[in-house]
């Protein structure tokens, strides 16, 4: 891709292109395009094309002839928020920089990636922004942050900065969102853009299961296979606003950052404020390329850590199983004849801690309940071992129970308005992870818990949105910081519990998929896609979480029917093949299946640890979408060509229907595949132009043959001869 700025005649900085890459030359000053146009502010005098409201900037600032999206809003002593941040220099060096108590993505060779620091300056206000740009060598990918550095005497206060800004030309595209609720999360919306500001946001404390921190603008014949598209994710798990404002001129200024609303931070002299990381992805291949693009940057260069590239252990949680209703004996039972079917790793979940029955007591007393548990996490976690499997544990460390000793010692380390009612979600309420003293009392309690037991996996889960804001640890001028510094709070202590169990599997959760972003992806390389485990609706969630995230990273399990979300009944089959593409597991109480079935399940773990690495590391497409037909299809491809695994999925039978084929893609055009289960060898070129087929039963006498009814799922497993 190119990216190519100028210094504008006012000092400013201009964006000209954004796009596939072009040849470099001297000069690209002819794509600055000034014209006179009536109602126009304008900057110099005697010339009536230079206004701000038409030209393409970096980092636009309000109230000086703009009337779109601003940059920045920095409030001055004497109430003035007109600033004007001039080039005064810039710096190119290889690698990437990180970014201090924030996540990012990084390099492990400076090789890999060129920075760009821009320094503007006001210099009435004494006050410097940083804009750091990372290209990567040979990723679409380019990286953008901000920092500002107030090096005056006065005392400032910032109500927005964004990390990143983008003009494009025209207007003519699709933009596609992941939008929903829970347990519908992800789910692909696409609509032209149009006139006016529209958003995706977050005002929950946390990324949302509504609105992903991620969109895309496509134009309006591109597919998944070809055409041009820009990605845009923000690399942050607090409350965000990704704009794409659109004038009359029929421009598009994106943006992108930390939501404004609530948000105010003093700025005091000879203090500073960095802006979490946006990454744009550039794709003139089609909407699979640029999805492609965030899967590999996510999983090697967001992701970090041992298990970064390493095949997921196959685990079973005992959540649907016993809910809080369980004893040592139980899970002891439930861990044997998981271990007897093959699973390698047993978790834990809510309900082990003490007087935890339901779920109104005890969030913040992170100490076993001995009367379920006799020797405690830590004999149980032995035992487990024993038995020759690993062991996780389920915590939700940010959350408090107004019936839990930790509220009754520490009552004002809840979020909390002095003197207004205080809402409750789930029964429970929201620590204050903006104060470290919290932060450090929690992590000592969880540290206690960890250094006596045998710990494998830890499910970090957070099951509340935030209300009623508001810090006893803070001043009145500093509650909009809270927001972000309890998000920072969160950061920090994922940092210091990974720095002292580095071997340690985590993985993030928000009652499902409600904080499924690239922020938490830094320190826990995978997430709960979903607490809705239903295999049917599963895809739909899958596929859009693949827009922007990799299988590796998506949490994904085999659970009982009738589903306890939906009482829906699907097939053991298709619910293992759903939640294949994953990161797999078990989601249910072993000692209910039947012996049949028993069978079945060992045959699909048996399946997974034979194509796990091919899955969680491959190259994935995606065939056709669950949001627009009654089948989806999938597929994942090895990183030589030489195997692939092809996913297909029929919702609703149908009756008497056509042929139906479906084309593939990323396999070897001269390479010669086998599929499993047929008797005949073709070429890559024909599975993807004339397609592979997939005539189902659909006549009716053959339904009752083939046992072919509803949710119907297919693997088909290509090797190359």
């Amino acid at each position: 891709m190119s990216y190519i700025l100028k210094i504008l005649p006012n000092r400013q900085i201009g964006q000209l292109y954004t796009g596939k890459r072009i040849h470099d030359q001297d000069s690209f000053d002819h794509l600055l395009e000034l014209v006179q146009r009536g109602m126009s502010v304008n900057v110099f005098e005697n010339d009536r094309t230079f206004s701000l409201e038409h030209i393409k900037q970096e980092f636009p600032a309000p109230l000086q002839g703009d009337m779109r999206t601003a940059s920045i809003d920095l409030e001055q002593e004497n109430g003035s928020r007109i600033v004007q941040f001039l080039y005064e220099s810039h710096e190119i060096f290889p690698g990437k920089p990180g970014l201090t108590g924030l996540p990012a993505t990084y390099v492990e060779n400076d090789k890999e990636a060129t920075t760009l620091h821009i320094t503007l300056k006001d210099a009435l206000l004494e006050t410097k922004v940083i804009l750091k740009y990372t290209i990567y060598e040979h990723r679409p990918v380019l990286a953008r942050s901000a920092e500002i550095i107030n090096e005056g005497s006065q005392h400032l206060t910032l109500h927005a900065l964004s990390s990143f800004n983008l003009d494009l030309p025209d207007a003519q595209y699709d933009m596609i969102e992941l939008t929903g609720a829970w347990a519908r999360e992800r789910n692909i919306k696409i609509h032209p853009l149009h006139e006016g500001i529209q958003s995706i946001y977050s005002l929950r404390g946390h990324s949302s299961s509504n609105f992903n921190p991620f969109f895309a603008l496509k134009r309006k014949h591109t597919t998944e296979e070809q055409g041009e598209a820009f990605g845009f994710s923000f690399v942050y798990s607090g409350n965000f606003l990704a704009a794409v404002d659109v004038d009359t001129y029929n421009t598009a200024r994106i943006n992108i950052g930390i939501h404004p609303f609530t948000f105010s931070w003093p700025l005091k002299e000879h203090t500073s404020f960095q802006t979490p990381e946006a990454l744009l992805v550039y794709s003139s291949s089609g909407t699979n390329a640029m999805s492609q693009t965030f899967h590999s940057l996510f999983r090697e260069r967001l992701a970090r850590g041992w298990w970064r590239d390493h095949v997921r252990p196959i685990l079973i949680n005992n959540w649907e199983g016993t809910y809080m209703d369980f004893d040592e004996k139980t899970i002891l039972e439930m861990a044997q004849q998981a271990k007897d079917l093959g699973i390698e790793l047993f978790v834990l979940d809510d309900g082990w801690y003490e007087g935890r029955n339901d779920d109104t007591s005890s969030l913040g007393d992170w100490f076993p309940d001995r009367a379920k548990l006799p020797e405690g996490i830590a004999g149980l976690s032995r035992k487990i071992e024993q038995l020759g499997m690993k062991f996780g544990l389920w915590i939700e460390p940010e959350m408090i129970s107004r019936n839990s000793k930790l509220f009754r010692q520490h009552p004002q380390w809840m979020l909390q308005t002095p003197h207004r009612p205080l809402s409750h979600g789930r029964n429970q309420y929201v620590l204050d992870f903006s104060d470290p003293d919290v932060v450090d009392h929690i992590a000592g309690m969880l540290e206690n818990v960890f250094d006596s037991a045998k710990i494998s996996y830890v499910k970090w889960d957070m099951n509340r949105a935030m209300s009623e804001v508001y810090s006893s640890a803070h001043h009145s001028n500093e509650q909009g910081m809270v927001y972000h510094q309890y998000i920072l709070g969160v950061y920090s202590l994922y940092e210091r519990l990974l720095s002292r169990y580095p071997d340690i599997l985590f993985e993030s959760c928000a009652s499902g998929g409600a904080r499924f972003d690239p922020g938490m992806l830094y320190y826990a390389p995978q997430a709960w896609t979903s607490d809705d485990t239903d295999a049917a609706e599963r895809i739909k969630i899958q596929y859009g979480t693949s827009m922007v995230y990799p299988l590796s990273s998506m949490g994904s399990h085999v659970s009982a029917v009738p589903n306890h979300q939906l009482y829906r009944y699907t097939p053991l089959s298709t619910r293992a093949n759903v939640a294949y593409f994953g990161t797999f597991g078990y989601e249910l109480d072993p000692r209910q299946l039947t012996e049949e079935e028993k069978k079945t399940v060992s045959r699909q773990i048996a399946f997974m640890k034979k194509y796990r690495d091919l899955i969680q590391f491959g190259t994935f497409y995606r065939l056709l979408s669950p949001f627009d037909h009654n089948e989806c299809a999938w597929m994942v491809v090895s990183n030589d060509k030489k195997r692939a695994i092809i996913g297909y999925y029929r919702m609703m039978q149908r009756v008497n229907e056509r042929f139906g084929r479906i084309r593939l893609q990323g396999l070897d055009e001269n390479l010669k595949y086998s599929i499993q289960g047929k008797n005949y060898i073709v070429y890559g070129d024909e599975l993807m132009n004339a397609g592979l087929i997939t005539t189902d039963a659909s006549a009716g006498e053959d339904n009752k043959k083939f046992k072919e009814g509803d949710y119907l799922s297919r693997l088909y497993i290509l090797d190359a001869q």
